[in-house]
């Protein structure tokens, strides 16, 4: 039997010509057809649709119930992500992974090498946070520098000191940059053995190195003890009234 063929009771045979999608399937519902495959395709392929008969929506099997109710759905392979499209974003995704790993060593490239890193490039100190008989503790070349703020009566002392009298003898206005006479920068480490000594501490309001009892004054100058010179003085200078730059 032809799928829309008149069925008999509903139209006349002069009326065929207006015979609607409805009508096809529900002959097709009525034969019993297992597939509705053919009134899918007259409900328009490549799309989702929705056919109700008698008014009941719902999913039925290809075959009709005892009511003659039943739905036809189609989806458009639009709707669903394909082969390609997963090719398209692996394809982007490995683009990118590519590109990172080629840029790499031009930027690698641009980084200091180990050497540059060992030499230690100048570094520059903000002075404004020290207070007058404060110091702080930065570190050049893997050295710790102190760098202290002497009160006047640190730096009077200092300079009250004969300097024939110290074991390595030097004037505090030598370890100093002139017209910043109260700035006083010096390598922190022990010319005995290379320990770390104390910040104000010692009998000379300078530097004190526990491991063997060296003392130093408020100008850095060995006063007492095994150390045979005084705290080295590093390479700086002032680019402005409160930063130095060292190295």
């Amino acid at each position: 039997m032809h799928l829309c063929e008149p069925i008999a009771g509903l139209r006349s045979p002069g009326k065929g010509a207006n015979r609607t999608i409805l009508d096809c399937l529900f002959r097709t519902v009525l034969a019993g057809r297992s597939d509705l495959s053919a009134a899918a395709g007259i409900a328009g392929a490549g799309s989702l649709s929705r056919v109700t008969f008698h008014g009941v929506t719902g999913a039925v099997p290809p075959a009709a119930d005892e009511k003659g109710l039943g739905i036809v759905t189609t989806a458009s392979s639009a709707d669903h992500p394909t082969r390609r499209d997963f090719l398209f974003v692996a394809t982007g995704a490995a683009a990118a992974v590519g590109g990172v790993a080629t840029l790499w060593p031009f930027i690698s490239q641009m980084n200091p090498d180990a050497s540059t890193i060992a030499a230690g490039a100048p570094i520059e100190v903000d002075l404004t946070p020290i207070a007058q008989g404060q110091d702080i503790k930065v570190f050049w070349r893997g050295k710790p520098i102190y760098i202290m703020n002497r009160t006047k009566k640190q730096v009077d002392e200092a300079r009250a000191v004969p300097v024939a009298s110290l074991p390595d003898p030097a004037t505090d206005q030598s370890r100093v940059k002139e017209g910043h006479d109260q700035w006083l920068v010096v390598i922190g480490i022990c010319t005995h053995l290379g320990c770390i000594p104390i910040a104000h501490e010692g009998n000379y309001d300078g530097f004190f190195c526990p491991c063997h009892g060296s003392q130093y004054d408020s100008s850095g100058r060995i006063r007492q003890g095994p150390a045979p010179a005084n705290l080295a003085v590093p390479p700086y200078q002032f680019v402005s009234d409160s930063k130095i730059q060292i190295g």
